[in-house]
């Protein structure tokens, strides 16, 4: 069976906006992927933190650097079929003082990373937006974090077609719940699963199209 590795960090744990618990694996949208795509022969490796950044270190939690974490998942989960990124939310934190175009150039460099350890597919997701209020319940937010968010769609596609990535907006099927304004509630979970399992049943299917091209290449 083949292996995916959804790397991401609190909506990628499943963290519960009304009480800060996890879903469980019938629930987040990792667990619910691994179901759609057993009957394909493939299953998803989890590997969602909390706080995880693209490339930015946050001196109140270690080991949050997403570029500092990710080649050692990549080494010890190998060999793997695919990679699925999703991260960006905590890069708009204001400790930061980041833009859309420093946060997607994290993207590129974890993209790299997984190109230099010979994934065959990557998929880049950027994340659900903030929701507008969000600072009343994580004060590492405000309303320019908001605007940032909105931003990533754009500068993420762009990364992703440079390097030849298929690319998801998470904005375009889920969104922040009411109740923290920053994570997925139960309909988020399900409806990103879903996305993202029609991202890499395409991939499956071109698979056999890009072997054709590049033998007659």
């Amino acid at each position: 069976m083949q292996s995916i590795l959804c790397f991401g960090d609190s909506n990628t744990w499943g963290l519960n906006p009304r009480d800060n618990s996890r879903f469980d694996d019938q629930t987040r949208w990792t667990g619910l992927l691994d179901n759609l795509l057993r009957p394909f022969g493939k299953r998803i490796i989890e590997e969602g933190l909390c706080g995880r950044t693209t490339q930015f270190h946050d001196w109140y939690r270690k080991n949050r650097c997403g570029l500092d974490a990710f080649p050692l998942l990549l080494e010890s989960h190998s060999p793997l079929a695919g990679v699925v990124i999703m991260l960006g939310t905590n890069d708009c934190k204001t400790c930061f003082h980041a833009s859309a175009e420093q946060i997607a150039e994290g993207v590129r460099q974890l993209v790299r990373q997984a190109k230099h350890a010979g994934v065959p597919e990557i998929l880049v997701v950027s994340p659900i937006v903030l929701g507008h209020g969000v600072a009343q319940f994580d004060g590492e937010f405000n309303e320019d974090s908001v605007a940032l968010s909105h931003r990533l769609k754009a500068t993420y596609a762009s990364v992703a077609a440079e390097e030849g990535c298929r690319f998801l907006a998470a904005s375009d099927v889920a969104f922040p719940s009411l109740e923290d304004r920053e994570h997925m509630n139960e309909d988020g979970h399900r409806a990103l699963s879903e996305a993202v399992f029609r991202q890499l049943l395409a991939a499956q299917k071109e698979a056999p199209l890009k072997g054709e091209l590049a033998a007659a290449g």
